[in-house]
């Protein structure tokens, strides 16, 4: 049975004469890499897809001038920007960005954890998760697909199947008894309940309680949140914890109650939203798409597959008030000719990614989150920047650090030292007192004076530490205005340091980047000038990643 059936079930099906085959390949890759958590060898990929490694190199090649992959030794490692293809389905769905602060209040009131869950067929995919930070955790992946049958959202949107749905569902059942074809949930241990039976009770209560069907433990009670317009479930909300918190019998008797009111209050959301909503423009032709593939093509040749490029392109014309788009709308939104366009849709809908409407309107399907997604949604912010901070400490033969502000201290999350004999030794987790340190005056600097946290005693480090509260605002005031810290000989002699902030998309500073070196090396003018630009385009690339990560997931700074 091939990993993920219900993915792959599409390719069955006759593929249409215009599809484009270049792009099933590379979604093939895609998925594939997906499936194995985000990083697979080459050869790995060779032998997981059927395809020539030839084939696969160049797939792989593409996708990595994309940014889609990093090509690291032999290995090809997704990155946080495919993450712009799920956000894409999930900003055009917009119940992510509606309900979320409503299930992260009801997570916050239960103590427990809440998702939010959609349909993809005969399976549910997670579009949110508000989890608690325990020993025992439990959580899903944001895109992960789950057999319908072993959740408690499932019955419910089987309420709402067809015959032939039904049928397409017992002929999967019979095929994949154990669930193989679903990798983010184990072995199907036991039959389980009469799903048929279960459904016509879920439809009479109109809740669901699953009780331990993905594995021993795990309980969770469900309520659909239905549309307004239309009645029908527009997604599912869960309440899930753990059999040492809850029995299956205590979710249902003392919080259902609450899901419930919950859930009348995330509807009473999507009715407002739907009077105050219009259809937005689809957005302007992305600049120099067929430039920027062209010289992609010049550079890399045949390595370089601009059928794939192109196609890719075409789901991040979607988005919030772009939920359903013609043809001529996609064409515009991303500056692909009509025929082009076209072929890709065609392509789309044939591998379940995209579906139409009778009036020929084109809208992303939940399988969009397939691709990349479900490994990605939990990256913290030190995985995502430690291949920049590699790549920044092999341009400039220096250590590159990245840190928090814990109470008055910096913290160090992540770091990339060098191989020379006179380094800067620090381990992740150190931590030093944010005043003495350029990582720390950023990070001070970016809040209000009332907003900081106490820093205690100023105490001399060295003889040039600064230990004046007054002079401390005056050198926070000069890194806000010139966007950098420099320290010197403040937290030990000898040690200088340049940092600068890394922000969120809201701009707010989550994070400081920093190198240090013995002060020997170069001028602090020389310094200035040789370093202060590689970290801050270091800083840059790692924001926009930030940025793709931390739209519809919670990135963690630590």
């Amino acid at each position: 049975m091939p990993a993920d059936t219900a993915d792959a079930r599409p390719l069955a099906e006759p593929m249409p004469a215009e599809a484009v085959a270049p792009l099933i390949r590379g979604v093939a890759v895609v998925r594939q890499l997906t499936e194995a958590g985000g990083m697979l060898s080459l050869s790995g990929l060779e032998r997981a897809t059927g395809l020539a490694r030839s084939t696969v190199d160049r797939i792989t090649a593409t996708l990595a001038r994309m940014g889609y992959v990093r090509l690291d030794g032999r290995d090809a490692v997704l990155t946080p920007r495919i993450m712009e293809l799920g956000n894409a389905y999930l900003a055009a769905l917009r119940l992510p960005s509606l309900l979320d602060a409503r299930a992260d209040a009801l997570a916050d009131e239960l103590d427990e954890s809440m998702s939010l869950a959609v349909a993809d067929r005969d399976g549910i995919r997670f579009i949110h998760q508000a989890t608690r930070r325990r020993a025992m955790s439990l959580s899903f992946r944001i895109g992960d697909l789950l057999p319908a049958e072993r959740t408690a959202p499932g019955p419910l949107f089987a309420t709402e199947w067809t015959e032939r749905e039904w049928r397409r569902w017992r002929e999967r059942r019979a095929a994949d008894p154990r669930d193989e074809g679903f990798p983010a949930v184990p072995e199907r241990p036991s039959p389980g309940p009469d799903f048929e039976r279960w459904a016509v009770q879920v439809r009479q209560d109109g809740w669901a309680l699953d009780d331990q069907l993905i594995e021993p433990g795990l309980v969770a009670v469900s309520v659909p949140v239905r549309d307004p317009r239309t009645g029908t479930i527009a997604c599912v909300a869960s309440v899930v914890s753990h059999t040492s918190r809850h029995t299956a019998e205590d979710l249902r008797n003392s919080l259902l109650p609450r899901l419930r009111s919950a859930v009348r209050t995330m509807e009473e959301d999507l009715a407002a939203d739907l009077r105050e909503a219009s259809q937005g423009e689809p957005v302007a032709a992305p600049s120099g798409l067929a430039t920027w593939t062209g010289a992609s093509k010049q550079e890399l040749g045949r390595e370089f597959v601009e059928s794939l490029a192109r196609g890719l392109t075409v789901l991040t014309a979607f988005g919030e008030g772009r939920a359903e788009l013609t043809l001529t709308e996609v064409a515009q939104a991303t500056g692909l000719a009509r025929a082009t366009a076209r072929r890709a849709l065609i392509t789309y809908e044939h591998l379940g990614l995209i579906a139409t409407s009778g009036d020929r309107r084109f809208a992303l399907t939940p399988r969009v989150l397939s691709l990349g997604f479900p490994p990605l949604s939990r990256t913290t912010l030190p995985e995502l920047a430690l291949p920049h901070l590699t790549a920044l400490a092999s341009r400039i033969h220096e250590s590159a650090s990245l840190a928090i502000l814990v109470g008055g201290d910096i913290q160090y999350t992540a770091r990339v030292a060098t191989s020379r004999v006179m380094s800067v030794n620090i381990a992740v987790g150190t931590r030093f007192p944010a005043y003495a340190t350029a990582l720390g005056r950023v990070l001070l600097a970016d809040r209000p004076p009332a907003e900081r946290p106490h820093l205690g005693e100023l105490r001399a480090l060295t003889p040039r530490t600064l230990t004046d509260p007054v002079a401390l605002e005056a050198a926070l005031e000069t890194v806000r205005s010139q966007g950098y810290a420099l320290v010197d000989e403040e937290l030990e002699a000898g040690l200088r340091s340049i940092a600068v902030p890394v922000r969120d998309r809201t701009g707010r500073v989550v994070a400081a980047l920093n190198t240090a070196t013995h002060v020997t090396g170069r001028t602090v003018e020389e310094y200035v000038r040789d370093i202060l630009p590689e970290l801050t385009a270091t800083a840059t690339a790692i924001e926009a990643d930030v940025r793709v990560a931390g739209r519809f997931t919670r990135l963690s700074a630590s």
